[in-house]
């Protein structure tokens, strides 16, 4: 059995002495597939009191970061699916705050994200959250207060103060029996960290915490809306990895497929490609007569946990993406009887073989193709995946010139990292001539590193050979990689622009700090002639005359002097 992450709860407020209260809060679970993938919320905001509307402001963050957080995609971080909420939320509400009405809508945001074992926290403003564990109380949030004096101070960060919003996040490890306790100012700033350890610790109803930290506040003069949350981590996602194995083969693999047969409605046309890892059969669909491809496991990892998982998440991720450049993996209409799944077949080149038909590309053709990859990355950059084994066999140009990015198997997705798991995730390493080095090292990758892959398949097909030459045979580390450097592409093609090989040159930087930020910078460098890279080009008397003249003379000097030493020897 798979035991899934369980809270408790308890929530009190009150407006103390005002004559509303301005605070908002709460808390969604989500059922099934949501709950593993998006996590149990918890947030706690309080309006502005000086703004004109501080009840409207609470609320309108609360509900909208409910509603729109578990909308955004399933392969974000908590971290990004946060942000983007929380940005367009402060637009909002920024929007609203204008004219005469200006800071109508001001709110502090506080919100825990339960998902796996770890805690993520988003906040700005001054509400906290706390931790109590093994009797021990850690405040996990800094207060965005600036203090003029003793008595006097304001918020320096809050939602829809400004168009720009800073937003505070960290995550920590979650531990059973843990309890969180989410409070605004009226209650914090007027009881110690040592008044909330002590009433917490004296009883196991987390209702009658709530509702004694509340009271407690009051008593000790608080004359602020008053409101807390605490929650108490009953239980922490586990499963075993042999329940894991057990979960993931409860489809068996399919058996060696031939012509002519049938599964699951799908007749097979032929075996198109089989390698140590998969097989791919050209398929029919019986129903619509739609020809489309069917990837199955190889039977030689039917008991390796790992590899199928990355199986199962090379067609989740599949399914997520919606790109014209990225090939198409079919939702499963029929109910599945073994381990497949079903992807777009798409009659073509593959890079590979394109290269070897086209051995002097034109410079328009290639920056087209280079730039549809691109736009294939960035659809799975903006879902946060990385492709990790970017190269020309993963490459189709279809005969209308599309270009599709094939073979999801190395694909890792940020959001799914996020969830534990007794399976142990390898860092899958791609082709090694077109593998980042950072890979290599044993870094974790970023979208640089696709860039990389990128650059490497750029100049390819510009000269037929590879920047820094086979490397498929070398161990590649730290001391090595030093000794490893670029070849101008036009050392193999000189009829490529300097400029070009400019651009290239710095896509493919052994140090990943050094390559270009965006996608976009490499591709206008494709297709606009940078000046820097040809000033780098240029003859020293252009690049700089003064220091060339004087070179001249210096020389010129050496060589007089040397003269008349000789005649006069």
């Amino acid at each position: 059995m798979i035991d899934q992450l369980k809270i408790n709860i308890g929530q009190s407020s009150a407006a103390g002495t005002k004559d509303n209260n301005e605070d908002s809060y709460g808390i969604v679970t989500p059922d099934g597939q949501l709950l593993e993938n998006k996590g149990i919320s918890a947030i706690i905001a309080d309006g502005m009191g000086s703004c004109a509307f501080p009840k409207e402001a609470s609320e309108y963050v609360v509900k909208g970061f409910f509603n729109d957080y578990y909308s955004t995609p399933e392969s974000w971080t908590v971290k990004t699916s946060g942000a983007k909420v929380l940005t367009a939320l402060n637009s909002w509400l920024y929007g609203k705050s204008t004219g005469d009405n200006a800071k109508a809508y001001v709110s502090t945001f506080s919100a825990l994200i339960f998902k796996s074992t770890t805690a993520h926290i988003l906040h700005i403003g001054d509400s906290r959250i706390y931790r109590i564990r093994d009797n021990n109380i850690e405040q996990l949030t800094n207060d965005h207060r600036i203090w003029i004096n003793k008595e006097k101070n304001y918020l320096s960060r809050a939602i829809g103060v400004d168009l720009h919003l800073d937003i505070d996040y960290k995550s920590v490890g979650l531990e059973t029996d843990d309890l969180f306790v989410m409070t605004t100012d009226g209650i914090h700033d007027y009881m110690s960290e040592q008044q909330i350890r002590d009433i917490v610790s004296k009883s196991a109803n987390l209702d009658v915490i709530a509702d004694q930290l509340v009271s407690s506040a009051l008593d000790e003069g608080s004359h602020d809306n008053v409101t807390c949350q605490v929650i108490h981590i009953e239980q922490l996602p586990n499963q075993q990895a042999n329940e894991v194995i057990n979960d993931l083969v409860r489809l068996p693999f399919p058996p060696d497929l031939s012509p002519g047969m049938i599964l699951d409605g799908y007749k097979v046309i032929k075996d198109f490609k089989s390698s140590s890892t998969s097989q791919l059969y050209l398929v029919e669909d019986t129903d619509t007569g739609q020809t489309i491809l069917m990837k199955t496991p190889s039977v030689n990892f039917d008991d390796d946990p790992s590899y199928i998982e990355r199986f199962h998440m090379e067609e989740w991720a599949g399914k997520r993406i919606h790109n014209p450049n990225v090939m198409i993996t079919y939702e499963q209409k029929r109910k599945r009887s073994c381990q497949y799944f079903l992807i777009e077949y798409i009659e073509g080149l593959t890079l590979t073989e394109w290269i070897k038909q086209n051995p002097d590309p034109d410079i328009k053709k290639v920056a087209n193709i280079v730039g549809q990859i691109i736009h294939g990355l960035r659809g799975m950059h903006r879902l946060e995946m990385l492709h990790r084994d970017l190269k020309p066999d993963n490459i189709m140009i279809q005969d209308d010139g599309t270009v599709k990015i094939i073979d999801l198997g190395a694909v890792k997705v940020a959001g799914i990292q996020e969830i534990s798991s007794p399976v142990e995730r390898l860092e899958l390493l791609g082709t090694k001539n077109y593998t980042a080095p950072e890979y290599l090292m044993g870094v974790a990758g970023t979208n640089k590193s696709d860039l990389f892959s990128l650059g490497v398949i750029t100049y390819e097909i510009l000269t037929g050979k590879l920047p820094y030459g086979d490397q498929s045979e070398k161990n590649i580390n730290w001391r090595s990689m030093s000794k490893i450097k670029y070849t101008s592409a036009l050392q193999h093609n000189p009829m490529i622009p300097l400029w070009l090989d400019g651009a290239i040159e710095k896509a493919v930087r052994l140090d990943h700090r050094l390559r270009y930020d965006s996608f976009s910078e490499f591709h206008h460098d494709l297709t606009h002639p940078n000046d820097s890279f040809m000033k780098n080009s240029l003859p020293l008397v252009e690049k700089d005359p003064v220091l060339f003249w004087r070179s001249i003379a210096a020389a010129l000097l050496i060589f007089n002097l040397f003269t008349l030493y000789l005649l006069l020897k």
